[in-house]
């Protein structure tokens, strides 16, 4: 199926086998392309796989990849070998790999000799859902994540679900973080329709269902704020919180692990606030449960607290926050005071219990 043409400008393709349709826009294009792949056995293998069946393909460049590598030297060495291999300005540039490969691939298109056309073929749950959307791409740097970045659109998405049989199950885990906070955004049949897959083995999911319902909704968010001035804020839902925890853990969490920490904390936020009800954030912690999420860290109050002074939503120095309301109904740009805050961390470091009443 074929999603976002209309909405976005570009197609995003969910396919159990992104071969065809991808050989098919490459020779649609007419140009030359070039494969950087994240150099892991299964997706580095996947890409070859790809490669082999492209017209006029100048290779595949394995990249060595992870968060703790997302940075602007990566960038630098991924212009020297396109250089190498011989690619120019005229050039396709295609990434394959998980969200990590489409920030990383995705600025490096943007910026190679001042920009060049890109796709992406999203080798994991994180990327299809999530990453691969939206035209954010960006590295980090030692003061937080994703702080050097721009928008810059790819020409295609490719979420190529073959790829899912190679992922370890807390790959997929990580994935369904952002499923939940896509359906906390969206509510009714979103949200409830994970709650009854969530006793079922990853294996009887409607993967191809999951997967275009998460991008419809994010598309749609996209289409009406394209460079988040407002609306658009409302996909970073627990995201301030995921992102302090993935730094203060020296990227030891991982995104999808983060997030879901994240949507507990903005989830107990709201309710001292008196913005959200307990009944409700009692219903995103059991459905975070039964899919194996991660709910409390051993990451300390104060270093979470001190990550997110490298937070790219603050204004004016003051941290602003994305709370629910209630699931179906989210608000961005929320003020909260920082012993708030803290208190939320501080509880976060124990299991949901008395933290919740």
């Amino acid at each position: 199926m074929v999603i976002g043409n209309d909405s976005l400008g570009y197609p995003i393709f969910v396919c159990e086998n992104a071969e065809q349709p991808l050989r098919s826009f490459v020779r649609g294009r007419g140009m030359r392309c070039i494969v950087l792949a994240d150099a892991q056995p299964a997706v580095l293998a996947r890409a070859r796989a790809l490669a082999v069946r492209l017209p006029r393909c100048l290779g595949v460049l394995p990249i060595v990849l992870g968060e703790p590598r997302k940075r602007l030297a990566r960038i630098e060495e991924i212009a020297d070998a396109l250089i190498a291999a011989g690619a120019d300005r005229s050039t396709l540039i295609l990434g394959v790999g998980g969200g990590v490969a489409n920030d990383t691939f995705g600025l490096a298109a943007a910026l190679f000799m001042r920009g060049v056309p890109y796709a992406h073929v999203a080798t994991s749950l994180l990327a299809m859902l999530d990453a691969s959307i939206g035209g954010k791409v960006g590295v980090d740097t030692s003061a937080g994540k994703n702080l050097v970045g721009r928008f810059s659109d790819p020409m295609a998405v490719f979420a190529d679900l073959h790829a899912l049989r190679t992922l370890p199950f807390r790959e997929i885990r990580a994935g369904l973080a952002e499923a939940v906070k896509h359906a906390i955004l969206a509510g009714g049949e979103s949200f409830e329709s994970l709650e009854l897959l969530a006793p079922h083995r990853f294996e009887r999911w409607p993967w191809a269902e999951i997967v275009a319902r998460s991008v419809a909704i994010k598309a749609a968010v996209v289409r009406a704020d394209r460079e988040e001035r407002g609306l658009r804020a409302t996909l970073n839902l627990g995201h301030t919180f995921a992102h302090a925890y993935e730094s203060a853990s020296g990227y030891r969490i991982a995104h999808g692990a983060a997030v879901a920490l994240g949507l507990r904390a903005a989830g107990l936020l709201a309710l001292r606030g008196g913005r959200f009800s307990r009944a409700e954030h009692l219903r995103v912690l059991a459905l975070l449960a039964l899919l194996g999420m991660p709910l409390s860290t051993r990451v300390p109050a104060e270093a979470a607290f001190a990550a997110m002074r490298g937070d790219k939503k603050r204004r004016d120095g003051a941290l602003r926050f994305v709370l629910p309301d209630a699931i179906g109904l989210v608000r961005a740009d929320v003020r909260v005071p920082d012993a708030r805050v803290r208190s939320v961390l501080r509880a976060m470091e124990a299991p949901p219990g008395d933290a919740e009443r």
